[in-house]
């Protein structure tokens, strides 16, 4: 059995915990029945001994395949990891969905990507990564009870995406900290307004409108203030052409959406002023979780 998962990145600016998109960066993992538990790792994390022993999910996998068959089978995991951990490419997301995918399939129970997305909420309360991670492409998002509700809207093979990943993390509990329990509604409405409008324009692929839409007043500046280079990354991105440039999740990592005819020349600016920052230029993902027996 085989699963694979594309990295995310979420909020988009004014979107917080509801927009997020689907990146062509994935895990693949790899199961096979065995005697007795194996697991091997390669890629991100795999010097990391609390990543390598992958137990959120091992845990996730198994209540779940327990669950669905009645059974505690071992198995073999071969995981291989190319999204950055805990840099806000929803790294987390894609474990989650990764071993719900992975149960379903090894307890040979049918499923449809929205019982995954579903199931998944029950680990991830916020649905800006979990959707685009089983959905791909661009979505939007609410919850309501327990359930996920989304659009989704394909991406154009046109766009890259242009990624600054910081040699340091920003953990998404400290940077829920920084934020005020309370908003002015001066600043919601600035922020709601420009989600709805960014949601707009990518439904009717209106890209040269998103420097407008993804400014945003609830959580990006003040997140980006515990790593200040964050908003000289997103000044060169915007100078050399990128269409916007937003805090990818809670950070550390910037995300940067370009022309394709754009993606190099921004990438080699960001590279050349933060040399010790990883830039990668990728494709955008439309198919979100795979799954192959």
């Amino acid at each position: 059995m085989f699963v694979s998962v594309p990295a995310t990145s979420a909020n988009l600016g004014p979107g917080f915990d509801t927009l997020g998109l689907a990146i062509d960066l994935r895990n693949e993992i790899i199961i096979k029945p065995s005697k007795f538990l194996s697991v091997s790792t390669q890629g991100e994390g795999a010097d990391n001994p609390k990543i390598k022993k992958n137990s959120l999910f091992l845990s996730i996998f198994n209540d779940n395949y327990k669950r669905l068959s009645g059974r505690s089978d071992n198995f073999r995991f071969e995981f291989h990891n190319r999204i950055p951990i805990s840099r806000g490419l929803g790294s987390s997301s894609a474990v989650i969905v990764a071993a719900l995918s992975a149960a379903y399939m090894a307890a040979g129970t049918r499923y449809n990507k929205r019982e995954i997305l579903n199931q998944a909420l029950r680990y991830e309360h916020h649905p800006d990564n979990i959707t685009p991670a089983v959905m791909g492409g661009f979505n939007v998002a609410c919850v309501e009870g327990d359930r996920v509700y989304s659009k989704k809207r394909r991406m154009p093979e046109y766009l890259r995406a242009v990624v600054v990943v910081p040699n340091r993390t920003i953990s998404t509990a400290r940077s829920r900290t920084v934020l005020p329990k309370m908003y002015r509604k001066e600043e919601t409405v600035y922020s709601l307004s420009r989600a709805a409008y960014m949601t707009g324009l990518f439904m009717t692929e209106s890209w040269d409108l998103l420097r407008i839409a993804s400014k945003d007043k609830l959580h990006q500046a003040r997140r980006m203030k515990m790593m200040p280079e964050l908003f000289d990354v997103q000044k060169v991105a915007l100078k050399h052409g990128a269409l916007m440039s937003t805090l990818s999740g809670s950070g550390s990592t910037f995300f940067n959406l370009a022309y394709d005819k754009d993606a190099e020349k921004i990438a080699q600016a960001l590279q050349a002023r933060f040399p010790h920052f990883r830039v990668f230029t990728l494709t955008l993902d439309n198919h979100g979780v795979m799954t192959k027996h």
